[in-house]
């Protein structure tokens, strides 16, 4: 039997075999539902077969998938309300359109969630978390200079406050206000 990498549109081929065992074409070896879960995160386009049939199956491997994951004991995505609304909206009239609406909700919600990463990258630069791991140990740095006597801190020096320390507290508390300023200015 020749092995079948990836179908017509370019997509991995999974297999599922009557024992209900996974078979990754594109790999050679048999795979698990959260195998599948984790080429979803990472982006990698596939579909399942009834290995037997050659029926595409994907949808319903998704949908145990999903059962898997709000089942798992974690955090569960999906409120009982939505859940209730989404089955009354089976047989309904309105079941026709729901894929659709449902579909351009989550790209909506994506694109939205790309705009807020972007806005937060911008208004704190590319380097946002090495800069605050900066800000953080200077302030570490100023508090153990202001707070500590000099002898300790810097051995030989005298004692008493060191007026450069009082000068980086302050320009660091400086610091921390503009960046509250601008996570405030994200958060309208």
């Amino acid at each position: 039997m020749a092995k079948r990498e990836k179908d017509d549109e370019g997509r991995v081929v999974i297999k599922k075999y009557a024992n209900r065992r996974l078979y990754n074409t594109s790999s050679s070896s048999y795979i698990t539902l959260e195998d599948l879960a984790r080429m979803v995160r990472e982006g990698t386009d596939f579909v399942v077969l009834d290995a037997k049939t050659g029926a595409d199956i994907t949808h319903q491997i998704l949908t145990q998938i999903i059962m898997d994951e709000e089942a798992s004991g974690g955090e569960q995505m999906l409120p009982v309300s939505f859940l209730r609304d989404l089955i009354s909206m089976y047989g309904n009239s309105m079941q026709a359109m729901m894929p659709q609406y449902l579909q351009a909700s989550m790209e909506n919600f994506r694109a939205n969630q790309t705009k807020l990463q972007d806005a937060f990258k911008a208004s704190l630069g590319p380097d946002a978390f090495s800069k605050i791991a900066e800000t953080n140990m200077a302030m570490f740095t100023a508090a153990a200079k202001a707070f500590m006597p000099q002898d300790i801190a810097q051995p030989g020096a005298s004692s008493g406050p060191d007026e450069s320390a009082e000068n980086e507290l302050a320009a660091l508390k400086k610091q921390m206000a503009e960046m509250q300023e601008r996570l405030a200015r994200l958060g309208k």
